[in-house]
């Protein structure tokens, strides 16, 4: 443990009294949950960012949508704006944030909303929306205000043997005991061999509940994707570019990007790596960067290749021209399980089945 990290131990210590304090006020009803009618499903995690909510929402978004009327509801983390937002045609990252503006350009009649009071926020949905089936909470499980008819905690593959502590010192938000509150664990960015000694391993580190149901999601990233390419798709995919040895320079602003980082490096030895904090707002004097550290690759065979939610953030109206001059593409990640594909599946189509506001 780094020195800094040493000094912060007491105010973790402080942090966890306060979690506890809170968790156990929620529990005996003291501080009040709210459930709505409408069916809720939560998508959260433990520590602080890295697990993969927005791919698994998407999944999520996926399965339901041409069954039932759907919503993302998330804070918009990174946003300008304050209150509730629903996003119409003329939202941007900096609107909603990046993760809801990804859920937004991606998927048709889905409404996509965002606001910090959770509860208030589906109630501003639903008045707007009154047919809405199902809200989809985009990083729930700390705001125990609203109260979800089915809970997904996501854990980290990555994090599963280290003795994290709580914040500041740690990543934790809360402590591993939190897990019980789960209705569903997914423990997420596994390799995509998992052998069942190894998933028999990890259900017992977990420690979740008794009958709670333990699924095994990893990650596949899709074709390279040009930011400001054609509507039809790209005329060369990722493999061209590999196989060609063009230099990549990787520009991401997320919370863990080692995963892409170590997706690349397995294809390319010509990697340059260029890192921004999670929901980094890119500036022009930000893109004066990123051009100069690209022109400064000696390859004349080059590309940059960024994230995502990235993408949706180098989309902002004051910078958009100046990505237009350069060759930026993103990755897509898509969400996959192990052999229990369908079990998920069908966990979730039975929550939804069983709680129909309508009947």
């Amino acid at each position: 443990m780094s020195t800094w990290r040493r000094l912060l131990l007491p105010f973790s210590l402080l942090y966890g009294v306060g979690v506890w304090i809170r968790n156990f006020l929620f529990d005996k009803g003291i501080l009040k949950s709210e459930s709505f009618s409408v069916r809720t499903i939560g998508v959260g995690n433990l520590m602080a960012g890295g697990t993969g909510k927005t791919p698994h929402v998407e999944y999520l978004i996926q399965l339901l949508k041409d069954s039932y009327s759907v919503a993302t509801l998330s804070r918009g983390y990174g946003r300008e704006t304050k209150g509730f937002y629903l996003a119409g045609s003329t939202a941007s990252a900096s609107m909603i944030g990046d993760e809801p503006m990804q859920y937004f350009s991606k998927f048709d009649n889905v409404q996509v909303v965002v606001g910090e009071d959770r509860a208030a926020a589906i109630h501003e949905l639903m008045r707007l929306c009154p047919t809405t089936d199902i809200v989809l909470m985009d990083d729930n499980f700390q705001h125990r205000q609203v109260k979800a008819g089915l809970q997904i905690l996501l854990i980290n593959y990555e994090n599963l043997d280290q003795n994290e502590l709580l914040l500041p010192a740690g990543n934790l938000r809360e402590p591993h005991s939190s897990v019980k509150r789960a209705d569903i664990v997914v423990v997420s960015k596994t390799p995509s061999i998992l052998v069942p000694i190894e998933r028999k391993r990890i259900i017992g580190l977990i420690k979740a509940s008794k009958g709670t149901p333990v699924f095994f999601s990893y990650y596949k990233y899709g074709e390279f994707v040009r930011l400001h390419g054609r509507a039809d798709g790209l005329m060369m995919g990722a493999d061209y570019y590999l196989e060609k040895r063009f230099t990549i320079l990787l520009v991401a602003g997320i919370a863990n990007p080692s995963g892409l980082i170590e997706y690349l490096r397995r294809h390319t030895d010509k990697l340059e790596i260029l890192t921004y904090p999670d929901h980094h707002p890119y500036s022009i004097k930000d893109m004066d960067v990123i051009r100069e550290a690209f022109e400064l690759i000696p390859n004349t065979n080059k590309i940059i290749v960024t994230t995502e939610k990235d993408a949706m953030r180098f989309r902002q109206p004051d910078i958009e021209p100046l990505t237009r001059q350069l060759p930026l593409f993103y990755v897509p990640i898509h969400v996959f399980f192990h052999q229990d594909k369908e079990q998920f599946d069908q966990h979730i189509l039975n929550y939804v089945s069983k709680n129909n506001r309508h009947h």
